[in-house]
């Protein structure tokens, strides 16, 4: 990546919606480089995709929790499993595999304690090879930001 390629990332970060023109005009590019450009990006895996930010909150999923998850032993089919088995819980933003005592790290919404209670006892639980849970509460978000730092 040169640093149009890196202007042209933090450009569509900031307004994911730009037109080409306008991104090209704001990058120092014409259209059609600038679309080279883009494309290369896409199919390269620099950009993985496009999407509107939502406040949780405002559609009804103000709780977040942060639960860290202890396998019972660490081998590849026992982690496999356990990503897969997460990746189809909707209620997952984000899953990390982690060093030190906990395996993975695992960012929760839900609607309230009892939609929590029932992620935990009807899905997270029933994971196989899940050997121990901790779970913390957000209280509040005191930096969040979906615009990576500048390259």
């Amino acid at each position: 990546m040169d640093a149009i390629d890196r202007r042209i990332v933090r450009a569509l970060q900031l307004d994911g919606r730009m037109k080409i023109g306008d991104l090209a005009e704001r990058v120092g590019l014409s259209a059609t480089p600038c679309a080279r450009r883009l494309e290369r990006l896409q199919t390269d895996g620099v950009i993985t995709g496009y999407g509107a930010r939502v406040d949780p909150r405002k559609i009804g999923l103000p709780v977040t929790i942060f639960v860290s998850v202890e396998l019972g032993a660490q081998g590849a089919d026992v982690i496999k499993n356990f990503e897969r088995a997460v990746s189809a819980f909707e209620e997952v933003m984000e899953c990390y595999l982690m060093t030190g005592s906990r395996d993975f790290l695992l960012r929760v919404v839900a609607a309230d304690l009892d939609a929590f209670d029932a992620f935990l006892e009807h899905r997270l639980m029933k994971v196989k090879g899940v050997r121990n849970m901790r779970s913390n509460f957000a209280l509040r978000a005191l930096v969040r930001r979906d615009v990576l730092p500048a390259m």
